[in-house]
């Protein structure tokens, strides 16, 4: 899996007129090396690839390293880099601009004085965005631990519990199931406080009548899910019911409706013209989207200002909501692989409206 990106890396790269890459987040080098660890620094060149990290993750990084010369330095590794003369006879050399800090960057300025340094963003996520089928799998496994987690946590739900109990939870569940930690910090999000997208999950306790948001996530061998399901507690006004039938459908025409080939704008459209239609436009205010893999935010990035054609084997999340101010909101979100023709819904966890 490592080689054949190394492979596609080294033709963008002669296509691009790049002579050398440095990665430094620890996605990108997990994505091209297999190194699990937290501090390293991939090279790579027409000729060579070098994987450089410290003596702790000497014995690691012996396993798990394929693909690469290692390199066990005791200096900085930008230091290192520059000292054993990696990119010699490089002119171009691109690098992750959107981990790389400025005063990183001003150090391998320093360092580099000869060569011009080339931001890339894009370069690497446009080689990790289709995603090979034994990621697939991991991404699978992730998804079916979130699913079952779900189920089990709604037995645990009860009017007075509070919001971080339901996080610490589902924390414990996934854990429990063989998950490796949660895609990031779980949202839990019940009553009037649903009404923030991205709420963390607080103190507040649960009321009766009240909707609840839980979107979490889990990693497996480094990859992640992220779904999102909302239920009610104790039962469900009118006003509930209809809002959450309207993001239902949206949710689930784009889902119907995504497919590799058509634009990340395109599929967006879909869900956004549902909730627009039944007249709650402005109330749904973040993308229907993104990609999934190693990072919980990947490409591509599925909103109204998504150019990107969508490529099959990529994994994306499709996650319609409506926000009420004072009131709440809705929001519900699955995992899909992009096909061809159509796509793989890999969410399981029912998406009726329950009432605990």
């Amino acid at each position: 899996m490592q080689r054949s990106r190394l492979v596609r890396l080294r033709q963008v790269m002669r296509g691009e007129g790049i002579d050398g890459v440095i990665l430094s987040s620890p996605p990108a080098i997990r994505y091209f090396s297999g190194f699990t660890g937290s501090h390293a620094l991939c090279v790579i060149t027409a000729h060579a690839a070098w994987f450089l990290t410290d003596s702790r993750y000497n014995l690691q990084s012996r396993e798990e390293v394929h693909g690469f010369r290692r390199h066990i330095t005791r200096e900085g590794l930008l230091e290192t880099v520059a000292r054993l003369a990696l990119l010699r006879g490089c002119r171009v050399v691109a690098f992750e601009s959107h981990e790389l800090s400025v005063a990183r960057y001003q150090v391998l300025k320093k360092l580099l004085p000869k060569i011009k340094l080339h931001p890339a963003a894009d370069l690497f996520e446009s080689i990790t965005l289709v995603k090979e089928p034994a990621e697939i799998a991991l991404l699978q496994k992730a998804v079916d631990i979130s699913d079952a987690a779900f189920l089990e946590v709604l037995k645990f739900i009860h009017p007075s519990i509070t919001e971080n109990e339901i996080a610490a939870h589902l924390t414990f569940l996934q854990k429990c199931a063989g998950a490796e930690g949660d895609s990031f910090d779980t949202i839990v999000a019940s009553g009037p406080r649903a009404a923030f997208p991205h709420a963390r999950a607080s103190l507040k306790r649960i009321r009766n009548g009240e909707l609840v948001i839980m979107d979490f996530g889990c990693t497996v061998g480094g990859y992640h899910s992220d779904i999102t399901r909302t239920v009610a507690v104790g039962h469900a006004s009118k006003k509930s019911k209809e809002i959450y039938h309207i993001v239902l459908q949206a949710q689930e025409e784009a889902i119907h409706a995504a497919r590799a080939g058509m634009t990340a704008q395109e599929l967006d459209s879909v869900a956004r013209k549902r909730i627009k239609q039944a007249g709650f436009g402005r109330y749904f205010p973040h993308s229907l989207g993104h990609g999934l893999g190693l990072r919980f935010h990947e490409r591509p990035r599925v909103s109204p200002l998504g150019v990107e054609t969508l490529q099959a084997g990529s994994v994306i999340t499709i996650e319609p909501g409506i926000y009420l101010p004072g009131w709440g909101g809705v929001r519900i979100e699955d995992d899909i692989l992009l096909k061809p023709k159509g796509c793989r819904v890999l969410t399981k966890a029912p998406k009726e409206l329950i009432i605990l």
